[in-house]
């Protein structure tokens, strides 16, 4: 019996400790999904909550970002139909107290690449972050969002193709950059 309780007092550590330090990836990936840091909060905050209530339902602990990021797609979705209304992408501004050219240039790419996503279809954005930028398997997201491999891999290619379109103009000038950059002066 005193085995038991250690057991699961064993196993609440370190499920909070899981969630503490998936606070800030979990936070990353709503604040893509959204492009509003309030919302993107109450989503972290509305997984952790739900999270914690259902911990019994999680099975493998191994599985439990995936776990984690599910139950946060789906407090997207609840709100999405609560809403039921687009979310608007507001444009980002990004303060930086360094003002070389190169920061400058650096904040200016990013802020290209982040209106780039906020332009594509939420599911598309949903997939493109999670695998591009969290690394997940096409397997770990399809079961995150709770949709069929194939369809993982079609998002995929359309996210990526349309973030292609979208950001043509910057290669040529990030490459003048670079070669700017290496001149010699005598």
């Amino acid at each position: 019996m005193a085995g038991k309780t250690l057991l699961r007092l064993t196993q609440r550590r370190a499920f909070k400790k899981l969630l503490a330090n998936s606070r800030d990836r979990l936070y990353r990936m709503a604040y893509a999904w959204t492009h509003d840091a309030h919302l993107a909060d109450d989503l972290v905050q509305q997984t952790l909550v739900k999270a914690l209530n259902n911990q019994k339902q999680l099975r493998d602990m191994g599985a439990a970002e995936a776990w984690l990021f599910r139950i946060m797609s789906n407090c997207l979705k609840d709100y999405h139909r609560a809403k039921r209304e687009v979310l608007s992408a507001d444009e980002l501004v990004i303060v930086d107290n360094d003002t070389p050219e190169r920061e400058t240039h650096k904040q200016q790419l990013v802020i290209r690449v982040r209106q780039a996503v906020s332009r594509l279809p939420l599911a598309q954005c949903q997939v493109i972050t999670l695998v591009d930028l969290e690394g997940f398997t096409y397997a770990t997201v399809a079961d995150i969002l709770e949709i069929p491999v194939g369809t993982v891999m079609s998002r995929l290619c359309r996210g990526r193709r349309a973030l292609r379109e979208f950001l043509t103009d910057i290669r040529p000038r990030a490459e003048s950059a670079r070669t700017a950059t290496l001149k010699r002066v005598k």
